[in-house]
């Protein structure tokens, strides 16, 4: 991505502050025209008061100096207090864009990408795009319209020694383009540091337990101590190259000054040019040579902010791999069947997880699904809310092709509960109400009664308004549970995925479980993934997936009888009873 496309699409994003930018930019020459005022006024103050002694003039100058002063600095809080809002507004912009396209792209993206780069890009690459959206953008801007201002001072006062100082200008910009590439090579890696940093904490503090079970902890702070030095060095490098820049800068931008200074006191002394027009003319080119130095300390800025454009436009780019059609109807509420019409899924091409499945499901049957571990079940379920697509083949329910309706409809008529409970850092109440925004406290209770959560929400030091902490750490696995599944039972959605929702559960808290599970499963059709063969007896069919294929199928009884994969799987469960 080249920096004109970036320039190109950081336009596209400043685009609706367009009005906003241009009052901040006529209020930028304003305070640029005033810059050139205060070089000029040096003219008037040497030869008119200093040489020529003329008092009138010694009441009119300082009048003028107050009013450039007290205007200028009016004009410089508009366009400083505007620029650093419009900065502010397009880096909540694009926070809120990064996080709505992250919520649109599917799973598959999920499963490649770490929790940690990602918040990186959000946080960390945005707050240095919001460096240079901010604060580079107003010295920049602020920089060019001074330096056009005070070009136009020394070309009045003298346009020889003007053609003179503008062959070193060049010259300043030398260092800068040759450290800018380096600048944004450091910031790349450093960014790219920042996400394996985050990811490893993300890690690291959510397996705390396992850290400590292991005593790893002396482990986990040498890993973390070199990813910091990593950081550190990075830092440093860069810090290096920007400390050399700018009196590499300034050394140059003095060289020009003693010629002008030579050459300028030659024309004095020959009496070419009076004593306040070249102090006048110098007073503008130090004045013009401060706004490029100061190109050279925000260097770095810009190039860290290009290369988080970067970044941040790459994971925009990224399209969703799974999409509705254009004319994508909406599912009308299940009534009939669910059908695997010859399903094959695979997510990398040459390894398949699942092989010419043919299933069909009608409604308000208990289908159980089993078989080895890597059979395809979890695989089997997640395709029908379409977190994957089919490869070949295709699912139907009530005779549509789920890719063919609307993922709002299809998803909305799907209540999830698997073993990894996710719950959310917030209260019992909005945690059962998730999804559900039109509910009551009424229905919350309700739900919660019906997934025998009450007995211990009523116990909760707040109850229902009890923050639970982060994926609900202050409850038990078997609690966790049962706040899922009165999640589920308030959706009140037609077909439910249960997917090995009581396997990491103690005895006694899988009882309790399971008693909500069945009065989540009544009148719904289900789709049960066990491992536990015990906690699917009952079902009315169940089916055996062995290296994604469907090898069996019949009851708990009918399996046993067959001798195949269902029975090896229950006398390994059973053998030591």
């Amino acid at each position: 991505m080249t920096t004109k496309t970036i320039l190109a699409r950081l336009y596209k994003v400043l685009h609706p502050y367009r009005k906003k930018l241009i009052i901040s930019m006529l209020a930028m020459i304003i305070v640029a025209g005033f810059n050139a005022a205060q070089a000029y006024m040096v003219k008037p103050l040497l030869d008119e008061i200093f040489l020529h002694k003329k008092r009138e003039w010694l009441l009119i100058l300082p009048l003028a100096l107050l009013a450039v002063f007290f205007i200028k600095g009016i004009f410089y809080f508009l366009y400083s207090y505007l620029l650093e809002w419009i900065g502010q507004c397009v880096i909540k912009d694009l926070r809120c864009r990064i996080y709505g396209h992250l919520n649109d792209l599917s799973m598959g993206f999920f499963h490649k990408n770490s929790t940690g780069d990602l918040i990186s890009r959000i946080m960390n690459d945005v707050s240095m795009l919001q460096g240079s959206v901010s604060h580079a953008l107003i010295h920049l801007l602020r920089d060019f319209f001074t330096v056009c201002g005070l070009l136009a001072v020394i070309f009045y006062m003298d346009w020889r020694l003007a053609f003179v100082s503008l062959i070193f200008i060049p010259m300043a910009a030398i260092p800068i383009v040759v450290f800018g590439k380096k600048f944004r090579r450091i910031s790349t890696n450093y960014q790219q540091g920042m996400a394996e940093a985050s990811d490893f904490l993300n890690e690291t503090i959510r397996g705390t337990r396992i850290v400590k079970a292991f005593c790893m902890e002396e482990q986990e702070k040498k890993l973390f101590g070199k990813k910091m030095q990593y950081l550190f060095d990075t830092l440093m490098t860069e810090t290096k190259f920007r400390s050399l820049s700018h009196p590499l800068i300034e050394f140059l931008g003095g060289i020009g000054m003693a010629l002008i200074l030579w050459f300028g006191g030659m024309q004095v002394l020959a009496g070419d040019s009076t004593p306040g027009t070249f102090m006048s003319f110098l007073t503008a080119l130090v004045m013009l040579y401060e706004p490029v130095k100061g190109v050279s300390k925000i260097n770095s800025t810009i190039q860290s902010g290009i290369a988080a454009a970067i970044r941040i436009f790459n994971l925009l780019d990224i399209e969703p791999e799974i999409k509705e059609k254009p004319e994508s109807k909406i599912l009308p509420p299940f009534h009939d069947t669910i059908e695997f019409n010859k399903v094959s899924f695979a997510y990398n091409k040459d390894e398949p997880v699942l092989r010419d499945v043919q299933l069909k499901v009608t409604q308000g049957e208990i289908l159980a699904v089993v078989g080895p571990s890597g059979g395809g079940k979890t695989t089997l379920s997640s395709l029908i809310p379409r977190f994957h697509d089919v490869c070949q083949g295709a699912i139907r329910i009530d005779g549509q092709d789920i890719r063919d309706v609307s993922l709002h409809s299809l998803r909305s008529q799907i209540a999830l509960v698997t073993q990894q409970t996710i719950l959310f850092n917030d209260t019992v109440r909005n945690n059962i109400g998730y999804g559900s925004p039109n509910c009551t406290d009424e229905d919350i209770h309700q739900a919660a009664e019906a997934a025998f959560a009450m007995e211990f929400i009523k116990d909760l030091p707040k109850g229902f308004d009890t923050v639970i902490g982060e994926s609900g750490t202050r409850l038990s696995g078997g609690q966790q549970q049962r706040v899922s599944i009165a999640r589920a039972i308030l959706k009140d959605a037609p077909i439910l995925v249960l997917d090995e929702a009581t396997s990491a559960l103690d005895t006694e808290s899988e009882r309790k479980v399971q008693k909500a599970l069945d009065n989540l499963m009544k009148n719904r059709t289900t789709i049960v993934i066990a491992h536990r063969l015990s906690t699917i007896k009952n079902a009315d069919r169940i089916i055996v997936m062995q290296n994604g294929r469907l090898v069996e199928e019949g009851t708990h009884e009918s399996l046993l009888e067959q001798h195949g994969v269902y029975k090896g799987l229950y006398t390994m469960q059973y053998a030591d009873r």
